[in-house]
């Protein structure tokens, strides 16, 4: 029988949030109802409410969730109920080229729930990346559930399914930090700091993040970083390079997304070496640059979409690291909060007072 639950919904471009009643239906085959316990307060919820991603209006939204299965559909052996689960945004089809080429990490046919959630009156909701879980209970794919140890909080497991992960894998997957290399991290917000984080497990020596705030820097100390720089008022190409001996960074990860970011993680790299891309640009934005460069520079300009991670894979490792004293998520929970103060927290985001505020059930 279906079930109405609070969620929080977004209902045209740029309006205020609100918290309404939400129907979820039960699940059908392939799919699983989860119990939501925490919910991250993510960039890409603010980039659906103002319309940055498509104009598929209303939104359902909330999508960095922890919680325990409820139930499941016909056909589902991969999850049951009162399993611990992290949700996730890239339920891999098994099927697919990249799939079948053994990259599973890029597949291209992602599965979601088939059924709509919807409003009291009927209108179907649009779930952020699938999954809209600003809800006391959301309908998914079974495939978007990944069991972890529930040792674990779920203030912090839920930050595993987009920004932390998306951060940490651009780091450890995109960027294949190693032993040694150099890393610079342009933007030090929840995802940037996950990559300081990464490229500090993955054994780099030098880490440079670079932000214009220096509480965000101040945070990216705190996860690794060994040297910061103030781009309010330094030259960060200039400081890069000297902090890694003249030569640039091996590896430049640019979590900001923005064209004069971009270009000075280009800037800042070494000869061969790897820029990252995990910052998300609009659709307008362009780079206009002497092709010359890119011929002489040589290395690899790579973009990072959800951290190329796999989540049977990655998740379980992150939650096992973190249980083990070597992954500080719990730095990364600026507060807890309540479902009807998820507006507020936007704005606490674009100001740049918090790494995640998270919603707790």
């Amino acid at each position: 029988m279906a079930q109405t639950v609070r969620g929080v919904v977004a209902r045209g471009k740029g309006a205020p949030v609100e918290v309404v009643d939400v129907v979820v239906p039960d699940p059908g085959p392939g799919e699983a109802v989860v119990r939501v316990q925490a919910c991250g307060v993510c960039h890409t919820d603010l980039h659906y409410r103002e319309g940055g991603i498509n104009d598929q209006f209303p939104f359902l939204l909330g999508h960095e969730a922890a919680g325990v299965v409820e139930a499941v559909g016909e056909g589902v052996t991969n999850v049951g109920p009162g399993d611990f689960v992290v949700l996730n945004w890239r339920a891999v089809c098994g099927a697919c080229r990249a799939c079948l080429k053994g990259k599973p990490w890029y597949c291209f046919a992602t599965h979601n729930a088939a059924q709509p959630m919807t409003l009291a009156d009927g209108t179907p909701l649009s779930p952020a990346l699938g999954i809209g879980a600003f809800a006391e209970k959301t309908l998914v794919h079974s495939g978007q559930c990944t069991k972890v140890d529930p040792a674990a909080s779920p203030t912090v497991a839920g930050l595993l399914g987009c920004g932390v992960m998306a951060g940490f894998g651009a780091a450890v997957n995109t960027g294949n930090v190693g032993r040694g290399d150099t890393v610079a991290v342009i933007g030090c917000g929840g995802v940037g700091n996950a990559a300081v984080a990464g490229a500090r497990l993955a054994g780099a020596t030098t880490i440079v993040a670079v932000d214009l705030d220096p509480r965000k820097l101040e945070w990216a100390r705190g996860l690794g970083a060994t040297h910061t720089v103030d781009a309010s008022t330094e030259d960060a190409v200039a400081r890069v390079r000297e902090l890694t001996g003249g030569f640039g960074a091996d590896v430049v990860i640019d979590a900001v997304g923005r064209p004069e970011t971009w270009q000075q993680a280009f800037y800042a790299r070494d000869l061969a070496g790897t820029v990252v891309l995990v910052g998300v640009p609009t659709p307008d934005m362009r780079i206009e640059m002497p092709l010359i460069d890119f011929f002489s520079r040589g290395g690899s300009l790579k973009s990072s979409w959800y951290g190329d991670c796999l989540p049977s894979r990655d998740f379980p490792y992150m939650i096992d690291l973190y249980l083990q004293g070597r992954l500080d998520l719990d730095a990364f929970v600026s507060e807890t909060i309540a479902l009807d103060e998820v507006e507020a927290a936007f704005a606490k985001m674009h100001r740049g007072d918090v790494l995640r505020s998270v919603v707790v059930f």
